[in-house]
């Protein structure tokens, strides 16, 4: 499903280039969730640019279903994270002038929906989330759990191939990080969505099928 082969990527400093990845190679399968570990300053946030092509590789290839991310062009590599990709991010960015509903549906009307199925779709990932009551209500009146479902929602709700997570626990607390990483990887396995999620947290690694630790440039089973 994510293929990544020979990547690589460095930064130009006083010292000349430094390597971040060189050669980076792995797979994820379809429906598979891998945590992703590291310490601070490793590269995780890079590897994330890379995969939805946002950052651009210096080698090496990034296949979602075989297609070669960035042989595409700009307009194409935006149609295709619209289609084809999701994100979970650490604060939530939901858009604060969107109801909880409008702010679910819009990857939906970006991708062309039909405006019956985001109606539909929007109240299922409303009550599979747990959020039925909160449609019409804006960001701001949600805790930090509420908004952290709704990111969750927002993500899958134009079933995406691909979905990445960026520390999608680390603004909450223990048992609303744990309520949140049950709802995101069970709902990512129900609808086939492979899931790559980066995080400090081992109690969220341990959610996963696999746990991957990035060292020195380079991905090891931790």
């Amino acid at each position: 499903m994510l293929s990544v082969s020979g990547l690589a990527k460095g930064y130009r400093s006083g010292t000349g280039v430094q390597q971040i990845f060189e050669g980076l190679s792995f797979r994820l399968q379809m429906a598979e969730v891998v945590a992703l570990l590291g310490a601070s300053g490793s590269g995780k946030t890079t590897l994330l640019n890379l995969l939805s092509g946002i950052d651009h590789p210096d080698a090496g290839h990034v296949e979602i279903d075989g297609a070669d991310i960035h042989a595409l062009k700009e307009p194409d590599r935006t149609l295709l994270r619209r289609r084809d990709i999701g994100f979970v991010f650490q604060f939530f960015n939901l858009i604060p002038t969107l109801t909880v509903g409008e702010n679910i549906a819009l990857p939906m009307e970006l991708t062309g929906s039909a405006a019956t199925q985001i109606q539909s779709r929007v109240a299922r990932l409303l009550a599979d989330v747990g959020l039925a009551h909160t449609a019409d209500r804006y960001p701001e009146t949600l805790s930090g759990g509420e908004q952290q479902r709704t990111a969750v929602a927002r993500a899958l709700s134009h079933r995406p191939k691909v979905l990445l997570a960026d520390e999608p626990t680390g603004n909450l607390d223990e048992d609303s990080g744990q309520a949140v990483i049950s709802l995101l990887t069970g709902l990512a396995r129900d609808q086939g969505t492979t899931m790559l999620i980066v995080t400090h947290s081992s109690t969220v690694a341990a959610a996963a099928d696999r746990v991957l630790r990035l060292q020195h440039g380079q991905l090891r089973d931790a």
